[in-house]
């Protein structure tokens, strides 16, 4: 229920006139529930003059739109584009502003996140790429302005560089004069970027107060190139880290010793072992058979968060793994693309077990788990009582087998997302596993239809509605791809043409 000085803000910001004329009169502590409410209006305009007039030391965007006593509503996933463009529009009039008070001195432009549906009524949204970009040329225009770095605003934001706003962004960050929106950066990701690129602009947006990097896609990076960046632009601060496919490949130009010891690994594992908060690490695509403890042993934080999906782990990889302090602290597990139940049943069994008090979210997508591995992972997941999302993509189970799996399902507490597969009986005979895209769209969906509906009743059955259950044929929706799909797609465009240039001049050097 909102309560009467929210309904009252509301009706004061759905005039902008009158708002405007009546800011002076407004009292200070009232300003955050003027902003809330020309934010869930979509009243750009007031957004904007607020903003600019804004009495208080800070205005952080994630606390501003989240629930409170007075709207309990969150609108936090509302990435509205035109309040998001009036608010950096509204930061750049207050340090231009000739007359009165400006006490804003920290901005947190973070907390939004980004979805699949807009809620907001235009639905319009301005995702990360966008938000950086504006963000940028802004900044780029303020630096024209003497008078704005007298009294400059601390922007605390996250930033997502591509090719497409690279000079921008460098720009923004590396003005030649102190800059009236001063940037710090608490979470990049960057995308479609050479190295070089990347370690320019990673030591321009501040790496000592970085908490989150996502190098992904199509950051073409090696062993080298990672060392380099650790080792060179460090990252004291940093809780999260992504790096791209093949990230621990050896670079081109470069040997192994006859003994097979991997320098560049154990020098990325010491980098890593400086972070003393880094608690999530994402290596996915990356061969690191035989290296799991070499890279994860110095660690001197447990992770919670853990993928090592498709990276061709062996037995003395998941040995460690179900044996190490990681185990019984992580809430979030990917071992995808790896045949678990069948080559490491017993290490497979002892790592849920040792994280079964803490796993929230256990992704096993293309694990080759057929129906006579169905009662080995029910017991294996029978422990695992905070889990909430299981996702087994990709693996060959019948329908009959799925049923059973459900029923177990059924039984642990806190689950609330599901992902299975299509079942195998609603494909031809003797289909191939793992399938590409074009075999994964062949499938009856008649009877795929019966059958997930079937699954829907025995979890109804036992009392469970509450979970919810698809199949996401082509993965999960991400807003950051989304965006940015044009300039991806021109991207791998350009490096097709590129590979087939370079298989053309060595065909003519054969020749």
């Amino acid at each position: 229920m909102w309560s009467l000085r929210f309904i009252s803000a509301q009706a004061l910001v759905s005039q902008p006139r009158v708002a405007r004329q009546s800011l002076e009169g407004v009292a200070h502590n009232l300003y955050p529930l003027l902003f809330k409410a020309s934010y869930l209006l979509e009243q750009a305009e007031v957004i904007r003059v607020l903003l600019e007039c804004w009495p208080l030391e800070e205005c952080r965007l994630g606390a501003l739109l989240g629930p409170s006593t007075d709207h309990p509503d969150d609108l936090r996933d509302r990435a509205c584009r035109a309040c998001l463009e009036a608010c950096v529009r509204g930061l750049a009039d207050h340090v231009l502003r000739d007359g009165g008070q400006r006490r804003l001195r920290v901005a947190d432009l973070t907390g939004v996140r980004d979805v699949q549906v807009q809620r907001c009524p235009c639905g319009r949204a301005l995702g990360r790429w966008g938000r950086t970009e504006l963000l940028a040329r802004t900044c780029c225009e303020l630096q024209a302005e003497p008078r704005g770095a007298r009294h400059p605003i601390e922007v605390l934001t996250d930033l997502f560089v591509t090719k497409g706003n690279f000079e921008v962004v460098v720009r923004a960050l590396g003005p030649p004069r102190p800059a009236p929106l001063r940037v710090h950066c608490l979470s990049f990701r960057a995308d479609s970027l050479g190295p070089s690129q990347l370690l320019h602009v990673l030591r321009l947006a501040g790496p000592g107060e970085l908490r989150r990097l996502d190098v992904v896609h199509n950051v073409r990076l090696h062993a080298g190139h990672v060392q380099q960046l650790l080792a060179q632009v460090g990252f004291p601060r940093l809780i999260s880290l992504t790096l791209p496919a093949k990230a621990f490949d050896v670079p081109p130009a470069c040997t192994l010793a006859p003994s097979g010891e991997d320098p560049f690994l154990t020098s990325i594992a010491w980098e890593l072992s400086q972070m003393t908060q880094l608690t999530e690490l994402s290596v996915a695509f990356s061969t690191l058979t035989g290296k799991i403890q070499i890279l994860l042993g110095p660690l001197r934080t447990p992770l919670r968060v853990l993928d090592l999906a498709h990276c061709s782990l062996n037995h003395a990889d998941m040995a460690f793994l179900a044996n190490s302090t990681h185990a019984a602290h992580l809430e979030v597990l990917d071992l995808s693309g790896h045949s678990l139940v069948s080559l490491f049943p017993s290490t497979f069994f002892r790592l849920l077990g040792q994280a079964a008090q803490t796993l929230r979210v256990l992704t096993l997508e293309e694990c080759s788990i057929e129906d006579g591995h169905v009662s080995t992972l029910i017991l294996a997941l029978s422990p695992c009582c905070k889990l909430r999302e299981l996702r087994f993509l990709g693996n060959p189970l019948s329908a009959r087998a799925l049923r059973r799996l459900f029923a177990a399902l059924g039984e642990l507490p806190k689950l609330q997302c599901v992902e299975f597969p299509v079942p195998k009986d609603c494909f031809p005979e003797g289909a191939a596993y793992p399938q590409d895209e074009l075999a994964m769209s062949k499938f009856d969906q008649q009877k795929y239809d019966v059958i997930a509906e079937d699954l829907r009743a025995v979890l109804l059955r036992a009392g469970r509605d509450d979970i919810q259950v698809s199949t996401p044929l082509f993965g999960s929706f991400d807003p950051d791809i989304q965006e940015t799909s044009d300039e991806l797609g021109t991207f791998l465009l350009q490096a097709f043409k590129t590979a087939l240039e370079n298989f053309s001049r060595a065909l003519k050097q054969i020749e």
